[in-house]
C-alpha cells in the first residue's frame, strides 16, 4: 500500500498472491437500504466482472440516452474483481422505461435483480462489504490457514489499519495523487499533464505511445493513439484541442480539459492526495498504538462525530468495544491537529512535504479543494475466517464502508497487496 510502513500484527508472513483471476476477489455490497418496490426511480442489483462502478454507470446513461447526473450508486467497487452492489436511476416512471432497463446489455455486467424505489441511491449509503479472496501460491496452505486464522482474530480486537490501499491512487499507473499534488500547488498545465501525459513501464505500448505524444505536445496524434482502455484522457484531450485552435493553451484550457471529466473522478484527484498523507501519518501511528487512546487525541464515533469529555479510561473503554475510534488528518484547509505528542507528529509530516493547510485551497479551482477532516486510523472486522483449499486459502470477512480489504490481507500476508 503506498506510503504505508508498519503492521499491527507480529505473525509472520504467509505471502502469496490474490486476484490471479478477477473470480478469486469477490466483493458484496452490505445495502443501508434496500429499494421499496415502487417509486419513480429504478435500482439495480448488478455483477460486474473486470470493470469499474463508474464505467458501468457510464455506459448505462449512454444506452439510455440520459444524463450520468440521474445515475447514483453507494460506493465504488473494485476493477479487477467479481462484484455486486446496487445502481439506482433517477425518474424513469414508465413502464416503457423499467422495461428498457431490464432489456440493457452492458459489458461484462449482468442485472441480478431490476426493482422500483421511492428513494435515490446516494455516495455513501451502505453499511460495509463482505468479501470472499483467495490467495494463491501458498507453500503450506494448512500451516497459511492456521497464521492467516490467528491473524484475524488478533484483527477482530485490535481492528485494521485504516490505510487506503492501491485502488485510491491506481494501479499499475499509480498517478491519482500526482494529479491532487499538483493542484494543490496550484499548477492546472502539470495536473493535466500527468493524467494524460508522463507513460510509465506497466503500461501497454499503445498508451505510452498516446502519452509521449502529448508530452511530445502532439494533440491530435495523442489523441489518434489513445486505445479504449483511455476513455477519460479522451474527454480532457478533446477539450484541450478545441481550446488550441483558439490560440495557445490557457489555465482556463487546462480547468475545462479538468472539468470535462466526471465529477467524482474531478475530486478522486485532491482526495487520493490527502489519502498519500494520511497512509505516512497513520504508519507512525500505528507504532504509537492502533487501540490506545493517547492525550490530545481526537476521538469520533461511528457516525463520525467528535467525543469530547471523557477521562482516559472512559475513553479507552469506548475504543476496546469500538464505539469510538482514534483519528488522523485528511489533511485541509480547516481540519484540526490533535494535541500533545500525536499534534506535533501530524503537524511535522505535513511539514516534511512543504505545504500547509492553506495548500488545500486550490485558488484555481476551488470546486476541487477540500478543508480536510479527521478520519478514524482503524476499522472493524468481523465475520473473519481462513480455510485452506486445494487452490490456496480462501479468506472471508465483512468490513465497515469506506475501507480496504487490501489491508486486512496486507496484515495476513505481510507483504504489500494490490
Amino acid at each position: 500500500m503506498l506510503n504505508a510502513d508498519t503492521f499491527v500484527t507480529c505473525q509472520k508472513e504467509i505471502n502469496g498472491s490474490i486476484r490471479n483471476k478477477y473470480e478469486d476477489f469477490y466483493v458484496e455490497e452490505i445495502p443501508e437500504t434496500l429499494p421499496t418496490g415502487e417509486g419513480p426511480n429504478i435500482w439495480i442489483w448488478i455483477e460486474k466482472l473486470g470493470r469499474t462502478t463508474l464505467d458501468v454507470v457510464l455506459d448505462i446513461a449512454r444506452d439510455l440516452h440520459i444524463s450520468r447526473k440521474r445515475m447514483g450508486f453507494a460506493g465504488m467497487k473494485d476493477k479487477k474483481a467479481l462484484t455486486r452492489q446496487w445502481i439506482c436511476i433517477s425518474n424513469m416512471e414508465s413502464e416503457e422505461q423499467f422495461s428498457e432497463v431490464e432489456n440493457l446489455d452492458i459489458y461484462k455486467t449482468d442485472f441480478l435483480k431490476v426493482c422500483r424505489s421511492r428513494k435515490k441511491l446516494r455516495m455513501g449509503q451502505l453499511s460495509g462489504n463482505k468479501f470472499k479472496i483467495l490467495i494463491r501460491d501458498i507453500e503450506d496452505v494448512n500451516e497459511s490457514a492456521d497464521i492467516a486464522n490467528e491473524v484475524l482474530k488478533k484483527l477482530e480486537i485490535t481492528g485494521v489499519p485504516n490505510y487506503y490501499g492501491w485502488q485510491r491512487f491506481g494501479k499499475p499507473r499509480s498517478n491519482t495523487h500526482l494529479v491532487g499534488e499538483a493542484l494543490i500547488h496550484n499548477d492546472l498545465a502539470e495536473a493535466v499533464g500527468r493524467y494524460i501525459g508522463n507513460p510509465t513501464p506497466d503500461e501497454s505500448e499503445e498508451s505510452r505511445m498516446a502519452r509521449q505524444a502529448y508530452d511530445d505536445g502532439n494533440l491530435e496524434e495523442s489523441l489518434n493513439l489513445m486505445g479504449k482502455g483511455m476513455r477519460y484522457e479522451k474527454m480532457m484531450i478533446r477539450e484541450l484541442i478545441k481550446d488550441s485552435k483558439k490560440g495557445q493553451l490557457t489555465d482556463k484550457s487546462y480547468k475545462n480539459a479538468l472539468y470535462a471529466l466526471p465529477k467524482p473522478l474531478q475530486r478522486m484527484f485532491v482526495h487520493a492526495y490527502q489519502s498519500y498523507l494520511f497512509n505516512d501519518v497513520l504508519s507512525r501511528r500505528v507504532e504509537m498504538g492502533i487501540n490506545s487512546y493517547i492525550e490530545g487525541d481526537i476521538i469520533i464515533d461511528n457516525e463520525e462525530h467528535i467525543v469530547r469529555d471523557k477521562s482516559p479510561e472512559e475513553y479507552q473503554e469506548l475504543i476496546d468495544s469500538f464505539e469510538v475510534n482514534p483519528t488522523a488528518p485528511l489533511y485541509g484547509t480547516k481540519v484540526p491537529y490533535a494535541g500533545g505528542s500525536v499534534g506535533e507528529m501530524e503537524e511535522n509530516v505535513l511539514k516534511s512535504y512543504g505545504i500547509d493547510k492553506s495548500n488545500f485551497e486550490v485558488p484555481k479551482m476551488p470546486r476541487l479543494g477540500s478543508h480536510g477532516l479527521r478520519r478514524a486510523i482503524r476499522f472493524k472486522v468481523w465475520d473473519a475466517s481462513a480455510i485452506p483449499t486445494d487452490e490456496g486459502v480462501l479468506t472471508e470477512f465483512s468490513i465497515s464502508k469506506g475501507s480496504y480489504a487490501t489491508a486486512v490481507l496486507r496484515e495476513v500476508m505481510k507483504k504489500d497487496v494490490v
